[in-house]
Protein backbone atom coordinates (compact mmCIF):
# COMPACT_ATOMS: atom_id res chain seq x y z
CA UNK A 1 0.00 0.00 0.00
CA UNK A 2 2.77 2.46 0.46
CA UNK A 3 4.50 1.75 -2.57
CA UNK A 4 1.66 1.91 -4.50
CA UNK A 5 1.14 5.52 -2.38
CA UNK A 6 4.75 6.57 -3.27
CA UNK A 7 3.94 5.70 -6.78
CA UNK A 8 0.61 8.02 -7.48
CA UNK A 9 2.03 10.89 -5.65
CA UNK A 10 4.29 11.42 -9.22
CA UNK A 11 0.22 12.93 -10.09
CA UNK A 12 0.33 14.75 -6.68
CA UNK A 13 -0.37 18.55 -7.57
CA UNK A 14 2.36 19.73 -4.56
CA UNK A 15 5.30 22.11 -4.94
CA UNK A 16 8.04 23.24 -2.60
CA UNK A 17 7.78 26.75 -4.03
CA UNK A 18 4.19 27.75 -4.64
CA UNK A 19 1.04 26.90 -3.17
CA UNK A 20 -0.28 23.69 -4.50
CA UNK A 21 -3.27 25.20 -6.46
CA UNK A 22 -0.52 27.31 -8.27
CA UNK A 23 0.10 23.66 -10.03
CA UNK A 24 -2.96 24.13 -12.02
CA UNK A 25 -1.69 27.41 -13.60
CA UNK A 26 0.58 24.74 -16.54
CA UNK A 27 -2.96 24.32 -17.64
CA UNK A 28 -3.46 27.46 -18.94
CA UNK A 29 -0.24 28.34 -19.97
CA UNK A 30 -0.56 27.71 -23.88
CA UNK A 31 -2.92 30.27 -23.90
CA UNK A 32 -0.85 32.84 -23.31
CA UNK A 33 2.02 31.61 -25.10
CA UNK A 34 0.64 29.88 -27.73
CA UNK A 35 -1.01 33.25 -29.31
CA UNK A 36 2.61 35.14 -29.24
CA UNK A 37 3.67 32.47 -31.73
CA UNK A 38 1.50 34.57 -33.85
CA UNK A 39 3.70 38.10 -33.77
CA UNK A 40 6.83 36.81 -34.29
CA UNK A 41 8.75 35.82 -37.97
CA UNK A 42 7.10 32.66 -39.35
CA UNK A 43 9.41 29.60 -38.32
CA UNK A 44 8.73 25.80 -39.55
CA UNK A 45 6.83 25.17 -36.35
CA UNK A 46 3.98 27.97 -36.76
CA UNK A 47 3.83 26.31 -40.51
CA UNK A 48 3.24 23.25 -38.89
CA UNK A 49 1.27 24.47 -36.48
CA UNK A 50 -1.52 26.61 -38.98
CA UNK A 51 -1.12 23.30 -41.50
CA UNK A 52 -2.11 21.11 -38.71
CA UNK A 53 -5.52 23.41 -37.72
CA UNK A 54 -6.22 23.56 -41.26
CA UNK A 55 -6.76 19.95 -41.71
CA UNK A 56 -7.97 19.16 -38.35
CA UNK A 57 -10.59 22.10 -39.56
CA UNK A 58 -11.30 20.77 -42.74
CA UNK A 59 -11.71 17.23 -40.81
CA UNK A 60 -14.64 18.25 -38.44
CA UNK A 61 -16.12 20.60 -40.68
CA UNK A 62 -16.87 17.25 -42.45
CA UNK A 63 -18.07 15.56 -39.41
CA UNK A 64 -20.14 18.05 -38.62
CA UNK A 65 -21.70 18.17 -42.27
CA UNK A 66 -20.35 21.57 -42.51
CA UNK A 67 -20.71 23.11 -46.35
CA UNK A 68 -18.73 26.97 -46.98
CA UNK A 69 -17.42 28.90 -44.07
CA UNK A 70 -18.42 27.74 -39.86
CA UNK A 71 -16.78 29.16 -36.90
CA UNK A 72 -18.12 25.90 -35.27
CA UNK A 73 -15.29 23.75 -35.54
CA UNK A 74 -12.91 26.36 -33.49
CA UNK A 75 -14.41 25.09 -30.34
CA UNK A 76 -12.81 21.69 -30.92
CA UNK A 77 -9.51 22.76 -32.42
CA UNK A 78 -9.37 24.91 -29.25
CA UNK A 79 -10.11 21.86 -26.96
CA UNK A 80 -7.54 19.67 -29.13
CA UNK A 81 -5.13 22.40 -28.56
CA UNK A 82 -5.72 22.22 -24.96
CA UNK A 83 -5.68 18.29 -24.38
CA UNK A 84 -2.17 18.39 -26.54
CA UNK A 85 -0.43 20.89 -24.71
CA UNK A 86 -1.38 20.02 -21.65
CA UNK A 87 -0.25 16.17 -22.53
CA UNK A 88 3.08 17.29 -23.58
CA UNK A 89 3.86 19.67 -20.58
CA UNK A 90 3.18 16.56 -18.61
CA UNK A 91 5.91 14.72 -20.19
CA UNK A 92 8.38 17.27 -18.75
CA UNK A 93 10.25 17.03 -15.83
CA UNK A 94 8.92 19.16 -12.56
CA UNK A 95 5.98 20.13 -14.60
CA UNK A 96 1.97 19.24 -13.47
CA UNK A 97 -0.04 16.66 -15.59
CA UNK A 98 -3.41 18.11 -15.32
CA UNK A 99 -4.80 15.70 -17.96
CA UNK A 100 -3.88 12.58 -16.22
CA UNK A 101 -6.69 13.65 -13.30
CA UNK A 102 -10.34 13.67 -13.64
CA UNK A 103 -11.13 16.99 -12.48
CA UNK A 104 -9.44 18.34 -15.83
CA UNK A 105 -10.77 16.24 -18.14
CA UNK A 106 -14.50 16.13 -16.66
CA UNK A 107 -14.06 19.56 -16.62
CA UNK A 108 -13.88 19.33 -20.47
CA UNK A 109 -16.28 16.74 -21.49
CA UNK A 110 -19.21 17.63 -19.07
CA UNK A 111 -19.93 21.27 -20.17
CA UNK A 112 -19.32 20.30 -23.86
CA UNK A 113 -21.89 17.25 -23.81
CA UNK A 114 -24.27 19.24 -21.46
CA UNK A 115 -24.31 22.02 -24.02
CA UNK A 116 -24.79 18.96 -26.81
CA UNK A 117 -27.66 17.65 -25.11
CA UNK A 118 -29.80 20.97 -24.04
CA UNK A 119 -29.40 22.09 -27.46
CA UNK A 120 -30.32 18.99 -29.18
CA UNK A 121 -33.46 18.51 -26.72
CA UNK A 122 -34.55 22.59 -26.91
CA UNK A 123 -34.39 22.91 -30.74
CA UNK A 124 -34.57 19.19 -32.20
CA UNK A 125 -36.55 17.63 -29.56
CA UNK A 126 -38.30 14.85 -32.32
CA UNK A 127 -34.78 14.31 -33.56
CA UNK A 128 -33.78 13.17 -30.39
CA UNK A 129 -35.97 11.82 -29.40
CA UNK A 130 -36.04 9.32 -33.35
CA UNK A 131 -32.06 8.76 -32.14
CA UNK A 132 -32.83 6.62 -29.61
CA UNK A 133 -34.41 4.18 -31.31
CA UNK A 134 -31.99 2.93 -34.19
CA UNK A 135 -34.03 2.73 -37.43
CA UNK A 136 -34.88 -1.23 -38.15
CA UNK A 137 -35.92 -2.03 -34.29
CA UNK A 138 -38.90 -4.94 -33.90
CA UNK A 139 -41.30 -3.37 -31.75
CA UNK A 140 -40.25 -5.79 -28.94
CA UNK A 141 -36.66 -4.83 -28.53
CA UNK A 142 -38.02 -0.69 -28.50
CA UNK A 143 -38.63 -0.54 -24.84
CA UNK A 144 -34.93 -1.99 -24.31
CA UNK A 145 -33.28 -0.04 -27.20
CA UNK A 146 -34.25 3.31 -25.28
CA UNK A 147 -32.90 2.36 -22.04
CA UNK A 148 -29.74 0.96 -23.39
CA UNK A 149 -29.34 4.25 -25.60
CA UNK A 150 -30.54 6.66 -23.00
CA UNK A 151 -27.76 4.94 -20.35
CA UNK A 152 -25.09 4.86 -23.16
CA UNK A 153 -26.02 8.64 -23.78
CA UNK A 154 -25.30 9.62 -20.54
CA UNK A 155 -21.99 7.88 -19.79
CA UNK A 156 -20.53 9.46 -22.73
CA UNK A 157 -18.72 12.53 -20.80
CA UNK A 158 -17.67 9.88 -18.39
CA UNK A 159 -16.13 7.94 -20.77
CA UNK A 160 -14.56 10.56 -22.49
CA UNK A 161 -12.86 11.79 -19.07
CA UNK A 162 -11.74 8.17 -17.88
CA UNK A 163 -9.99 7.48 -21.59
CA UNK A 164 -7.78 10.91 -21.54
CA UNK A 165 -6.93 10.55 -17.65
CA UNK A 166 -6.60 6.73 -17.84
CA UNK A 167 -3.94 7.10 -20.61
CA UNK A 168 -1.94 9.71 -19.40
CA UNK A 169 -1.37 7.68 -16.20
CA UNK A 170 -0.44 5.03 -17.26
CA UNK A 171 2.10 5.71 -19.49
CA UNK A 172 3.95 7.64 -16.40
CA UNK A 173 3.14 5.23 -14.11
CA UNK A 174 5.24 3.05 -16.12
CA UNK A 175 7.89 5.53 -16.59
CA UNK A 176 8.07 6.29 -13.21
CA UNK A 177 8.37 2.59 -12.12
CA UNK A 178 11.08 2.42 -14.53
CA UNK A 179 13.17 5.18 -13.84
CA UNK A 180 12.92 3.72 -9.89
CA UNK A 181 14.81 0.59 -11.07
CA UNK A 182 17.82 3.03 -11.81
CA UNK A 183 19.60 3.19 -8.43
CA UNK A 184 19.29 -0.42 -8.10
CA UNK A 185 20.59 -1.77 -11.66
CA UNK A 186 23.99 -2.81 -12.75
CA UNK A 187 25.70 -0.35 -15.31
CA UNK A 188 25.67 -3.45 -17.84
CA UNK A 189 21.61 -3.43 -18.39
CA UNK A 190 21.53 0.56 -17.60
CA UNK A 191 21.79 1.34 -21.32
CA UNK A 192 18.64 -1.48 -22.19
CA UNK A 193 16.63 1.24 -19.13
CA UNK A 194 18.06 3.90 -21.12
CA UNK A 195 16.99 3.18 -24.70
CA UNK A 196 13.46 1.87 -23.00
CA UNK A 197 12.90 4.71 -21.59
CA UNK A 198 13.68 6.73 -24.59
CA UNK A 199 11.02 4.25 -26.24
CA UNK A 200 8.57 4.80 -23.81
CA UNK A 201 8.92 8.78 -24.33
CA UNK A 202 8.20 8.37 -27.79
CA UNK A 203 5.24 6.25 -27.22
CA UNK A 204 3.95 8.52 -24.51
CA UNK A 205 4.26 11.85 -27.20
CA UNK A 206 2.13 9.79 -29.66
CA UNK A 207 -0.46 8.95 -27.32
CA UNK A 208 -0.58 12.51 -26.31
CA UNK A 209 -1.28 13.35 -29.64
CA UNK A 210 -3.83 10.57 -30.17
CA UNK A 211 -5.76 11.15 -27.57
CA UNK A 212 -6.38 14.77 -27.59
CA UNK A 213 -7.51 14.00 -31.26
CA UNK A 214 -9.91 11.06 -30.04
CA UNK A 215 -11.19 13.35 -27.91
CA UNK A 216 -11.79 16.14 -30.13
CA UNK A 217 -12.96 13.81 -33.19
CA UNK A 218 -15.83 12.42 -30.10
CA UNK A 219 -16.78 15.60 -29.23
CA UNK A 220 -17.21 16.60 -32.73
CA UNK A 221 -19.36 13.41 -33.43
CA UNK A 222 -21.28 13.95 -30.81
CA UNK A 223 -22.24 17.30 -31.86
CA UNK A 224 -23.29 16.28 -35.22
CA UNK A 225 -25.70 14.11 -33.60
CA UNK A 226 -27.65 16.83 -32.49
CA UNK A 227 -28.25 18.22 -35.74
Amino acid sequence: MKMMTNLFSVFDPTSSVFNSSMNWMSTVLGMMLLPMMYWVVPSRMIMLWSNITTTLHKEFKTLLGIQGYNGSTFIFISVFSLILFNNFMGLFPYIFTSSSHLSFTLTLALPLWLSFMVYGWINHTQHMFAHLVPQGTPPVLMPFMVLIETISNMIRPGTLAVRLAANMIAGHLLMTLLGNTGPSITYSILSLLLITQIALLVLESAVAIIQSYVFAVLSTLYSSEVN
